[in-house]
């Protein structure tokens, strides 16, 4: 299959770690010229030496927890570079928790660093999409939009508010030949599982192996998934071969969500 991603450019979120990385290298090794976003530059030098060097990828430091910079620094870079025909909102979810004895400042720094950042990068980069007569918008959030998470109050709440914005998006922008997707990961092989499976283990008691095993007896597939395999997902989504998938929550879990 021929995903027809040479010479496109994409913007990818929370990229020198875990999913993000992942898609980063999944994306370039299609030929897409990669722009990396986190606020670690050590880290984004790492990532970026990483990459397939046929293109001139590149990065930008900006932290999620500062929007009015985050969409300044795009912004710049999109002025004195060039636009994307790609972009990938992903970033590290709130800690977790009931959502009960949740601080309110943890519901306020959650929404700006998932919703409020997603739509001022939409803003930045959607005229040019709109003018390549492509796009593709692909939210990283999470399975809780269906099914929600024990524990995960806060992050449960604020996936669902991303979810709907995405959907809504979703309709305005298809007459101009841009999909807005969300890909809802399962238990991943990344730092947060491992905090996860931590916080489950002093929880409960158990050893983290055994909090570990606990969750994978919980899919159907009796495994994490690779950060690899969800990358796959977001770049056949970022193709043309996608042009007519728009609009939907993707699960990529093992069969671990109960819902259709």
């Amino acid at each position: 299959m021929n995903l027809n991603l040479n010479n496109k450019y994409a913007l990818v979120c929370g990229s020198t770690a875990g999913i993000g990385k992942a898609t980063a290298l999944a994306l370039a090794a299609e030929g897409v010229q990669v722009t990396l976003v986190a606020r670690n530059e050590e880290k984004l030098k790492a990532a970026l030496s990483e990459l397939p060097q046929q293109r001139q990828h590149d990065y930008i430091v900006a932290d999620f927890s500062n929007p009015t910079e985050l969409k300044q620094k795009v912004s710049d870079y999109v002025s004195n570079n060039h636009g994307f025909h790609i972009l990938v909102n992903n970033t590290g979810g709130p800690k977790g928790g009931p959502v009960f004895s949740a601080e309110i400042e943890e519901f306020e720094n959650a929404f700006t660093q998932h919703l409020k950042c997603n739509h001022l990068l939409v803003q930045v980069v959607v005229p040019f999409m709109k003018s390549e007569g492509y796009g593709r918008i692909i939210n990283v959030i999470s399975t809780s939009v269906k099914q929600p998470l024990d524990g995960l109050g806060v992050s449960n709440t604020i996936r669902g508010a991303v979810a709907n914005w995405s959907k809504t998006l979703a309709n305005e922008l298809g007459q101009f030949g841009i999909t807005v997707n969300n890909v809802l990961p399962g238990a991943t092989g990344t730092e947060r599982l491992t905090e996860i499976i931590k916080n489950k283990s002093a929880k409960t008691g158990k050893s983290e192996e055994d909090a570990a095993n606990a969750m994978k007896n919980a899919v159907p597939a009796k495994r994490f998934a690779k950060p690899e395999e969800l990358a796959n997902a977001i770049t056949f989504l970022a193709s043309e071969c996608a042009s007519y998938i728009n609009g939907i929550n993707l699960p990529v879990d093992g069969g671990r969500t109960k819902s259709l």
